[in-house]
């Protein structure tokens, strides 16, 4: 199986590399241990950034409401929130895919 995968990237000169039998090639050789491992990974990742991150701004709320900044509370969790959940997608994403 390794000699397949790495005829994938061996060409001769001249060779057009056919695109779309190559990615075929490679997604086929994705084992399930690996997509639980990455999507959970990604998932954790989230959780923990979400976590973290609200944590965070609770503890510095003060010190952010009274330096007048143009990014306020409502930015700064729209921002942890969306960075969380797109961790999250991707995660999920990688374990359907």
């Amino acid at each position: 199986m390794a000699k397949d995968i790495a005829s994938l990237y061996v060409q001769e000169p001249g060779q057009i590399p056919d695109r779309t039998s190559t990615n075929d090639q490679i997604n086929a050789t994705d084992c399930l241990p690996c997509r639980v491992m990455g999507g959970g990974v990604f998932i954790g990742l989230g959780v923990y950034s979400y976590v973290s991150g609200k944590s965070q701004l609770r503890q510095q709320q003060a010190v952010i409401l009274k330096s007048k900044s143009m990014f306020g509370m409502r930015s700064r969790q729209a921002g942890i929130t969306s960075i969380a959940a797109a961790l999250v997608g991707l995660g999920m994403y990688r374990l359907v895919n």
